[in-house]
Formats: structure tokens, sequence, C-alpha cells
């Protein structure tokens, strides 16, 4: 009965007075610096052994061939390993060029006209690509040079306490000392949460069709709608549901890319002119598996007069309108992962986020000012796993108020139901979201 009470029994017996378990049978308990790092219990023995060699695929440190492990480096690239960008699998750094850590933020380029070379509705910057790769191997030059400056502003809550918010400025140099094409689009993209994903993949695409409004026909001022990207290995159309604007449809082709545009290496999906590939099958397999197969952390504090105070307050600004808390999960060819009771806190549709957080770079379907909800489970360990990593697309925001402040558009007025509360009912409401 003790288990019971402590939230450890599984999706299928939950009852409604039980914790909500963020991951159904896939929760871990866990709240410490390796929360995001651990296999889904419900795993079989099976399945433990191929998330190990995932776990081995995912922190290998690629060098530049010939090698005789882990071959094929750049010769430009941003980095040279999965745990290099996703360290402890969580979020990155806000800062350029990395450090220790390496866990720097990426920049996404493309140019607004012209004939896409492939039909996802980007187009390669001559010389650059679709991103940026500011580091090379030796005797090879970087893409580019990116430097990170941060622009200040002063606002104040209703109640008249001020709070500061930053953006980002980049200026980007080219290898001869010029300035890149004046119609270049860029787009900043922090290294997002790893925790979680295989669960998301598995959410029936008829779920999420029934969450989207794109006309918003029930007039509550949300219109959240699937991107709508290319599929490499269908050759075809496809709904989007992973990365900042959903830009992937699923975690196989995220996974490739990333390989690509991240570290240089050639893949399967990705493969040289010739057809051949640098990073074998059976590597690239390993990394998906193991990001499928991350268990989630438990909530935490659910007893706390606070934080039920501040989810009362998440709902009744309407927050979970676009952070939908429950989500039911479909049949998916990893079982662990079919049939689970959920608690993202996301609907992985697109909504226009306003003016203030847009890049004005389309992806796929997804216009500039438009971006995916983003989960929202293990967000209260952020700082724990990585201390100091930032919030939003970009890492502008160094706490979870400043998140909260950037938003607009669709949630401008979730946002100023925000701003206009008292400081207790502000800090109720961030203690929710660090429980989760």
């Amino acid at each position: 009965m003790l288990l019971w009470l402590m939230g450890c029994g599984g999706t299928q017996a939950e009852a409604p007075e039980a914790p909500p378990r963020a991951g159904g049978d896939a929760t871990i308990d866990d709240r410490t610096s390796r929360a995001f790092a651990q296999a889904a219990p419900n795993l079989s023995e099976e399945h433990i052994a191929l998330h190990r060699e995932g776990d081995a695929a995912f922190a290998a440190v690629f060098v530049p061939g010939p090698a005789p492990v882990n071959p094929g480096l750049g010769p430009a690239y941003n980095n040279a390993s999965c745990n290099g960008c996703h360290l402890r699998n969580g979020r990155g750094m806000p800062v350029m060029g990395g450090g220790p850590t390496r866990t720097q933020l990426l920049v996404r380029v493309s140019l607004p006209d012209g004939t896409p070379e492939h039909p996802n509705g980007a187009v390669p910057v001559p010389g650059l690509g679709l991103q940026i790769q500011d580091q090379a191997v030796y005797g090879a030059s970087p893409e580019a040079t990116v430097t990170l400056a941060w622009e200040e502003r002063a606002g104040a809550y209703a109640d008249g306490t001020a709070y500061g918010l930053r953006s980002p400025r980049i200026t980007i140099t080219l290898p001869d000392g010029s300035s890149p094409p004046a119609n270049m689009l860029t787009s900043l993209r922090l290294p997002p949460p790893v925790v979680g994903l295989g669960l998301l993949e598995a959410v029936d695409l008829a779920t999420l069709r029934a969450l989207e409004d794109p006309t918003d026909a029930d007039g509550d001022g949300i219109s959240g709608r699937l991107n709508t990207v290319w599929d490499v290995q269908k050759l075809a159309l496809a709904p989007g549901r992973f990365g900042w604007k959903a830009n992937s449809p699923n975690l196989r082709q995220q996974s490739a890319e990333a390989y690509f545009n991240d570290m240089g290496i050639t893949n399967p999906l990705f493969p040289d002119p010739d057809g051949s590939a640098e990073l074998p099958v059976a590597t690239l397999d390993a990394a998906v598996f193991y990001a499928q197969s991350l268990g989630v952390p438990a909530r935490t504090a659910l007893g706390d007069a606070a934080v039920k105070r501040g989810e009362v307050k998440f709902k009744d600004l309407g927050c979970v309108t676009c952070h939908r808390d429950t989500l039911e999960t479909g049949e998916h060819p990893v079982a662990e992962l079919s049939h689970q009771r959920i608690h993202p806190y996301t609907d992985l549709l697109l909504h226009d986020m306003g003016a203030d957080l847009a890049d004005g770079r389309p992806d796929g379907d997804a216009t500039g000012a438009e971006w995916r909800t983003a989960p929202l489970w293990g967000l209260g360990l952020t700082q724990t796993i990585l201390p100091y990593s930032g919030y939003l697309h970009d890492g502008r925001a160094r706490t979870l108020e400043e998140a909260v402040l950037w938003h607009g558009g669709e949630a401008e007025r979730a946002r100023e139901g925000f701003r206009q509360l008292s400081a207790s009912d502000r800090d109720a409401l961030v203690r929710f979201l660090q429980s989760l």
C-alpha cells in the first residue's frame, strides 16, 4: 500500500486520486542529475540490452577519418558526440563556441527564395547549407564564426515588481572576413532535452489531428496545427513532430539529421553522393532506440499546497490549452511505449508565439512566428541536470518567469494573466512548473 501511495503503481491501475505518473509505466523515481539518463523501468531484458548499446552510441566521440573507431567527423561540425550537445540528456547552454561542456547554441540558416534542393521549404545557403558548422577538424576551416550578444529590456508586473528580459543578437563572419548574404534567414536553436521522446513518438497521429484547430473554430484564440515536412525515407510529405518547429517526422530522421548537420557524419538517411555512409546503420538504430527508451522522471512535491495552487493557476490562465497535461499513446514498435497514459504538457502542434519570439525563418509549413509546444515534463530538473541551462528555443530565458513573459501571439492572454497575478500566485505557478 505504501508503494501505491508514493505513486509507484503502473499506469493501467491509475485511480482518479492516484498521483499522475508522468511517463506511465515508463516513469522513473529519480530527481537527481542523472534523472534524464535512466532507461524506462518497464523495458524487457532484451530491450535493456539494446538500450545499453544505444547509450554507448549516444556517448561515442567521433574523430576525423580514416580511423579504426568512430571515424567521419567533419570536416566542419558543431560537436563530436550526441552527449556533447545533450549533456546528461538535458538542455544546452545559451552560449556560442562551447567551452568545457560544448552544449552550445546552433544556428539554422536558409534563403527566403529560390528553388529548394529538397521539398521541405528550406533553401540552402551556398557554402553554409542549412546549418552553420562553426568548428572544424585540423587542416579545415569552420564554415563561419558566430558571436553572440544580448540585448536587455526592462518590464514590470502589474503590482510594480520589476523584471528584465534579454534577447540574442548574433554576428556571422565568413572565413574570408565577409558577411553572409544580406537576405539570409537565421534561427538560433538550443539543444533540447532528450527525455520522453519515444512516448511522444507513440502518440497516435489521429490524437494529434483531433487537437488541431487551424482556423480557431472554437474561438478561444488558439489555432494549433501539425507541421508538414519531408520524410527522407518515404520520399513524401509527412506530419512533423520533433524539433523546436516540429521539423522532423520521427526520431530516426531527427537522429540522422543530427549526425549529418551537427557532426558532419554521413549516414543511411543522409549519405555521401555515391550512396555510401560513414555511420553504420546499426549505430544509427542504437542511438534511435536509446532516445526512444529513456524513462521520464516522476513529478515531485505533489502534496505541497503552493504546487497545488500553482497548478490551478496554470489551468485558469489557459496554459493547458497548448501544454496538454495528458495524452494517450497508441501502438509503437517498442511495445513498452504502447498504450500509456502520459503527462507531457504538450500538444506537439505549431502555434504562433508572436513577434518577439519570431525568428522569421520558415521550416516546413511552420512560419517564422510558429513554434511547436515544448513538452514540460522534467522542466523542474533543468538546472539540476546542467546548471545555467537556458529556456525557450534560443536559451534567452534565464528563469521560468522569463520564459512565461516572452510568450506572445496565441499565448499573449495567458502571459498577461501571469503578469497580473500577485507575487504569491506567481511564485505558486513557478513552484508547480518546478514540480514537473
